[in-house]
Formats: C-alpha cells, sequence, structure tokens
C-alpha cells in the first residue's frame, strides 16, 4: 500500500509539471505559495482580527489554533516523520521556489493556513470564512504545483490546521464572537 501511494504521489506530481504548468501560471502559483511563507498570511490575518474590536475574540481563536498547529505540525510531527522532499526524491521533478530547510510532512503552510481559516469559517459571517477557506486551499494546492510537497503532506496539513482550528474554536466556543 505504501509504494503505491508514494508511486501515485509522485506520479500526480510529475503529472502537473508536464501538463498543468506552464509560465503564466507559474508566476502566479509562486507568488500565491510566497504568501504562505513563515505563516506571512496567517499571521496578518491574526493581527487584523485582533486589531478590530468587534472581531478580537476570533482573532484569539485564530491565533491560538495558529500556535497549536505550529507546535503540531513544526516542532513535533516534521522531525518525528523526517519524509524527504519531493524535488529530492523524484528524478524528473523539477522545483519551482527555493529549497526547503526543513522535513516535508506535513505540508506547514497547508497547516497554518488552514488553522486560521477553519476558525474564520467557524466565527465569521460565510462572505469572510468561505473566501479564507478558498484562499488556503488555493495555497495548499500551490505547494503542490511548485513541487516542494508531496499531495499526503499537504493533505496533513489541510486535517492538522482544521483540528487545531475546531480545537480553539471549541475550547473558547462559550465567548461570543
Amino acid at each position: 500500500m505504501a509504494e503505491w501511494l508514494m508511486n501515485w504521489e509522485g506520479g500526480f506530481l510529475l503529472f502537473l509539471q508536464e501538463h498543468v504548468r506552464n509560465p503564466l501560471l507559474d508566476n502566479v502559483m509562486r507568488f500565491v505559495t510566497s504568501l504562505g511563507d513563515a505563516g506571512f498570511i496567517a499571521i496578518i490575518a491574526c493581527i487584523v482580527l485582533l486589531g478590530i474590536r468587534r472581531y478580537r475574540r476570533v482573532g484569539v481563536k485564530a491565533s491560538l489554533s495558529l500556535i497549536l498547529d505550529f507546535v503540531v505540525v513544526n516542532v513535533l510531527l516534521k522531525n518525528l516523520v523526517a519524509r524527504v522532499r519531493p524535488y529530492q526524491a523524484l528524478e524528473g521533478l523539477l522545483l519551482l521556489v527555493e529549497e526547503a530547510t526543513d522535513y516535508s510532512f506535513p505540508s506547514g503552510h497547508s497547516g497554518a493556513c488552514f488553522a486560521v481559516a477553519s476558525v474564520m469559517f467557524l466565527c465569521l459571517p460565510r462572505k469572510v470564512g468561505v473566501p479564507a477557506i478558498g484562499m488556503a486551499a488555493l495555497i495548499a494546492f500551490s505547494r503542490l504545483y511548485v513541487g516542494i510537497h508531496y499531495p499526503t503532506d499537504v493533505l496533513g496539513g489541510i486535517l492538522i490546521g482544521c483540528l487545531t482550528g475546531w480545537t480553539a474554536w471549541k475550547v473558547l466556543w462559550r465567548e461570543k464572537t
């Protein structure tokens, strides 16, 4: 099963490279993926929410979720699993961004974005929550497109981010948003 999954993941990334990548989309996806660098967009969203009195409690929940996600993804799982990046393991896969200095599983970009977006989805009007999830999904997909993560890395990051978002929401659920 594990061998089949690895073969499928590698094939999927090579398919993206051969049949989906193009110069215009390459530039767009480089930009999109850069929004998640060092949790940039997730941190900015938390700061904005904390800065608006009406949404301050949502900002606290989003910040808690982001901190939990960071600990689980970057401190624990990346080092525990120690999965090599796909561009290091797949012959012919070209990386469109700078090489990463940490391990591949789970995706930190996906985790951080979904940690905050899931709180926004649970706590804010749909006209804000749905686009937040959409942006998180676009950033997660960009990690596959640029060749820096396997699909299961991204899926793992999404699941952990949603779980930390739900946890932060549940822990602080009695507070008005």
